[in-house]
């Protein structure tokens, strides 16, 4: 499995990363060990969760993901793996977190403290801010709307907070989520103005239905920072693997949380799709491992985080990282797009 720096940092990652937000809701402490053992084995160094995770969010299982995997890493050697995680923005409806959760000073550090305890560790390799403060659109939105503007940490005091934890030792590196230019760059400026750590990572939505990285300017502002790309969703909650395509009732996120489908539920989904499903079949390709190469390819990625809810999915998902996509498919599939563009975004 490749490494890859994680931007301006020293530490190394594995191409493939594990995301845990099924863990606790769709799979066990049990079945989670065993995913962790697989990943690992196979070469990756790299484990994604979050303090608001499984999802979908609930006061119930709240934590449970960050559990689960420190009952795993306390059997690891912690220096061998690279551990990620994030604190909850403002305005999902939590308010049975921390009396809804803010990114400000007091919500870091109780957030950072909090994930330490269940991750049963001293130190979080990556700690990234799960969504912005301010107002942005988010998971499926297409449009700004300054009418939803709310009261919003600056940029400068978040990253003064989050800098602190890295001078105390809490968190190596500090990465974001969510993000758009604008948010980047101010990020950017801040630590070059007040001399903070600087952000070494971005984790976005990513793949051949959502290419929004690449349209909104944040292709170029990754490329120019070196502030690389950690890709969610690369197989678009299932849809690129093809299984409902054959039967839209099949077990997944889609068909157990129908709320999830809304984002996907939109025009020229199917048509784009059926000819990615087409093309893998063309080329002798599994369409998942086709969708993960794709992004594994792009030179703003840095890993691509893969989550399953079974051992065969994962190391279907695995596979991808020893599969390289000539030029020519790479052309075809933005022919693909250039007739249906990201549908998804």
């Amino acid at each position: 499995m490749e490494l890859r720096t994680l931007g301006r940092s020293n530490i190394k990652v594995s191409t493939i990363c594990l995301g845990t937000m099924t863990f606790g809701q769709q799979n066990t402490e049990a079945e989670a060990h065993r995913q962790l053992d697989l990943a690992f084995s196979s070469g990756i160094n790299f484990i994604d969760t979050a303090e608001m995770y499984p999802v979908p969010a609930r006061a119930q299982t709240q934590g449970r993901s960050e559990s689960f995997v420190g009952t795993w890493l306390a059997g690891q050697r912690r220096d061998s793996v690279v551990l990620a995680s994030k604190i909850a923005g403002p305005g999902r409806g939590m308010e049975w977190m921390r009396g809804g959760p803010r990114v400000n000073a007091e919500h870091i550090q109780s957030a950072v403290e909090s994930s330490l305890k269940r991750l049963q560790t001293d130190y979080i390799d990556l700690y990234q801010i799960h969504w912005p403060e301010r107002n942005v659109p988010l998971f499926g939105d297409r449009y700004y709307d300054s009418r939803r503007e709310r009261e919003a940490e600056s940029v400068e005091h978040q990253l003064q907070s989050l800098s602190r934890l890295v001078e105390a030792g809490k968190i190596r590196a500090i990465g974001l989520s969510n993000e758009t230019p604008w948010g980047v760059m101010s990020f950017e400026s801040a630590a070059e103005r007040l001399g903070l750590s600087h952000v070494v990572s971005i984790q976005n939505a990513f793949n051949l239905l959502n290419r929004r990285f690449e349209m909104d300017g944040l292709a170029e502002v990754s490329q120019r920072t070196g502030i690389g790309l950690l890709a969610y969703s690369p197989l678009a909650f299932g849809l690129l693997t093809g299984k409902y395509a054959m039967n839209p009732n099949s077990a997944g996120r889609m068909t157990e949380f129908p709320g999830f489908g809304q984002r996907y539920a939109k025009p020229n989904v199917h048509e784009a799709v059926q000819a990615y499903l087409e093309l893998a079949q063309e080329h002798g390709l599994s369409p998942a491992q086709m969708a993960i190469a794709f992004i594994l390819q792009k030179s703003f990625t840095t890993s691509v985080i893969i989550g399953a809810t079974d051992e065969e999915q994962l190391t279907e998902n695995i596979g991808a990282a020893n599969c390289t996509l000539p030029d020519s498919l790479m052309k075809k599939i933005d022919e693909i797009d250039q007739r249906w563009p990201s549908p998804t975004p």
